[in-house]
């Protein structure tokens, strides 16, 4: 996906070179772009936009096809940044105030969908986690991350997302693996309390909750954590980004992945045995 981004960059790179050759004016040289586009502009950044080695803004964008002579360029270029951009959201971009308004887009497509098919390998889902449980993965992600930290607010939002858990009409087919039962990612006293509050999923009527044991063979690998919304969108979390992957190809892989992985997880009373296991083993920590 990530090369995918960059040819995509590349190309829009190679467009704004376009531009720039064929200015009415005649073929301008990086420098009299530079010039011409004014103060936060040198040569240097013009090559790095036209080789696909800097993301443009859209601010740049507008500023390119007003100083390349063709204004109506503009909607197309942003068309362009906008089909690729999409796809790949990077962290620090946002993050960049904080969880919060990551936990608020998460609402907008929630709102949206019907049934929400989620894998989780190492983390307990956002739409089930504790407060506190989400207050600790919070502060890990952003020390990691380097960002601001609106922790409280992040936590409230998240907990807000959960309403959706309780009204009709909705469908939450969530499944995780074992190790995010087990995963000390908080101290054991509140994945204790994580724990609990999952055996209570079990019995909401929205909410059909698998795992994937240990003990089980598997036929596909448990890979990173993944969200299908309806059969219109995919994210995918990575270290450096989230994926939103929309094309219908794609989206038809990772439902192959879920169901998969279906084939050796178990549900009820065999769930609620294996998270019990898991809560007993914190007694010894």
């Amino acid at each position: 996906m990530s090369t995918d981004y960059q040819q995509a960059r590349r190309a829009l790179g190679a467009r704004l070179r376009e531009l720039r050759y064929s200015s009415p004016d005649g073929r301008l040289t990086g420098t009299q772009l530079a010039e011409r586009l004014g103060p936060g502009w040198t040569k240097v950044k013009i090559s790095k936009l036209e080789n696909g080695r800097q993301t443009p803004t859209s601010d740049d964008l507008q500023a390119w096809a007003q100083g390349t002579g063709q204004p109506e360029t503009y909607d197309e270029l942003l068309r362009q940044l906008r089909g690729f951009e999409c796809r790949i959201r990077s962290w620090p971009r946002q993050l960049s105030s904080g969880h919060r308004p990551v936990q608020d887009a998460a609402t907008l497509e929630e709102e949206r969908s019907r049934v929400l098919t989620i894998w989780e390998s190492c983390l307990i889902p956002g739409l089930l986690q504790i407060p506190d449980y989400a207050r600790h993965v919070f502060v890990r992600h952003a020390e990691l991350m380097r960002s601001p930290r609106d922790t409280e607010e992040a936590v409230r939002a998240r907990v807000e997302r959960q309403a959706g858990l309780y009204r009709p009409g909705r469908k939450y087919r969530i499944m995780m693996w074992e190790g995010a039962l087990r995963s000390l990612v908080c101290p054991p006293s509140v994945l204790a309390a994580q724990l609990d509050r999952l055996v209570g999923a079990i019995g909401l009527d929205t909410v059909e909750l698998g795992i994937v044991p240990f003990t089980v063979s598997l036929k596909v690998w448990p890979g990173n954590g993944f969200w299908i919304y309806d059969e219109r969108l995919v994210i995918v979390e990575d270290w450096h980004a989230e994926l939103w992957i929309d094309d219908a190809d794609s989206i038809a892989t990772y439902q192959r992945v879920w169901k998969t992985l279906r084939e050796s997880a178990v549900y009820g009373t065999d769930a609620h045995n294996v998270i019990d296991a898991a809560r007993r083993a914190l007694g010894s920590r």
